[in-house]
């Protein structure tokens, strides 16, 4: 077993020594060459333990997020020759893969319609501007399944010690989701376009979203799913079959044949012998309390003082998708790396009593969105957590004069 671990000990270190050289600008075919006796026994898990422990040492996941297609084309050979993943329908690995296989057809479609107006001149035809409209709709359904892996999935990889590849994955959607949003605004005015101005959104656009979301297709299934696949218990993905739902429609419906027995959700105040919270000032049953914060018309979110989601009300017109599976999450892995430093630093200040509020305001799918983080502390002021209040305020907003409870008098529900 020792001569196992120093073996493995040895490829990571040769594979950190490989993707050193290829940051510093080393060719990716030359390093293939020197290190294919390495390569050839590299699976999934060794990537995911070099990214973590190249972040360990001070990479920035910036710089390998960076460079992470190059990292893809040094294993392309050696992920390809890896056993096939084999999942049964319904099971959430065998629809993100449908997915993936149903995104590579869209990208194709894709790229073949801005190949037939290659060599068109003048002003964009209706009829193409109509349909680019129609896949650039379709492909941004992306986003769906990329909210599936980050929500869902990673926070399982996280539990059983994988940090560094949710990470760096995360970083990269949100990279396409960004050119994906830029690629949607250019079909909606892309009657307005010029063939010389088409040709142009295409180059700086188009072609770097399509590259990009095929390569994400790779990622996901050479690395991410194997990997998953090999630390997610069954349990794991039943929670994680049972939430799909929760983040709108995808590319392609889950199948029924993988149907494992989900564990029947415990009753509200069980573990109470009598079923009942008791608070300074009354008392609630596990139940009332439950059901009382969920009618709340405000969002709220409890991170404890171990930066761990702790609790989130589940009232049926939440503003922000929350799911279970966040539960002992910490805070700072359930934003989008680009924002960690100020969530660390809001995180920080609260703790500290540098400030007493975070808060903030958004648009949001056309709605006002008023957000606000308080620190929790105890009597002796002991620090407890952070709670998250989010309402959306917009009939607030446009309230005006008075309305009393008098006047409530006669008027119809």
């Amino acid at each position: 077993m020792s001569e196992l671990i120093d073996n493995r000990r040895h490829r990571l270190e040769a594979l950190k020594g490989m993707i050193l050289e290829l940051h510093a600008g080393a060719s990716p075919d030359t390093l293939k060459n020197r290190f294919r006796a390495v390569l050839d026994q590299v699976g999934a898990g060794e990537i995911s333990a070099l990214e973590s422990e190249l972040m360990a040492e001070g990479m920035p996941e910036s710089e390998i997020r960076r460079m992470c297609d190059l990292h893809v084309a040094v294993f392309r050979d050696t992920l390809a020759g890896q056993p096939p993943v084999h999942t049964v329908p319904g099971h959430p690995v065998h629809t993100f893969k449908a997915e993936n296989q149903a995104i590579l057809e869209l990208v194709a479609t894709y790229r073949r319609l801005f190949q037939e107006l290659a060599s068109d001149q003048g002003t964009v035809p209706p009829s193409f501007a109509a349909r680019w409209r129609t896949l650039q709709a379709r492909l941004e359904l992306v986003d769906a399944h990329y909210k599936r892996k980050e929500y869902l999935v990673f926070p399982f990889l996280e539990k059983a010690g994988i940090t560094a590849p949710p990470k760096v994955m995360w970083g990269v959607d949100d990279d396409i989701r960004d050119t994906l949003r830029a690629a949607g605004e250019a079909a909606a005015n892309a009657e307005a376009l010029a063939a010389s101005d088409l040709a142009l959104v295409r180059q700086v656009v188009v072609e770097p979203l399509l590259a990009a979301v095929e390569g994400m297709v790779e990622k996901e299934d050479r690395v991410l799913w194997p990997m998953a696949l090999e630390h997610l218990s069954d349990t794991d993905w039943s929670s994680v079959r049972q939430q799909w739902g929760d983040f709108g429609a995808g590319l392609v419906e889950p199948g029924s044949e993988w149907e494992p027995a989900l564990p029947t959700p415990p009753t509200p105040g069980a573990d109470s012998p009598a079923g009942t919270v008791r608070l300074p000032s009354g008392q609630l049953t596990a139940v009332q309390l439950a059901a009382l914060l969920d009618a709340l018309p405000v969002d709220i979110t409890f991170v404890d003082a171990n930066d761990r989601v702790a609790y989130f009300s589940e009232g049926k017109d939440r503003i922000f998708t929350r799911n279970r599976a966040i539960l002992g999450r910490r805070v700072q892995d359930c934003h989008p790396p680009a924002s960690l430093h100020i969530v660390q630093r809001v995180v920080d200040e609260l703790r500290s009593g540098q400030r007493q509020v975070a808060e903030f305001w958004i648009q949001f799918h056309g709605r006002f969105v008023h957000i606000r983080y308080l620190p929790v502390r105890d009597a002796a002021g002991a620090y407890l957590g952070i709670l998250e209040m989010t309402q959306d305020v917009t009939a607030i907003r446009a309230l005006e004069g008075e309305r009393r409870l008098l006047d409530e008098e006669g008027t119809q529900p």
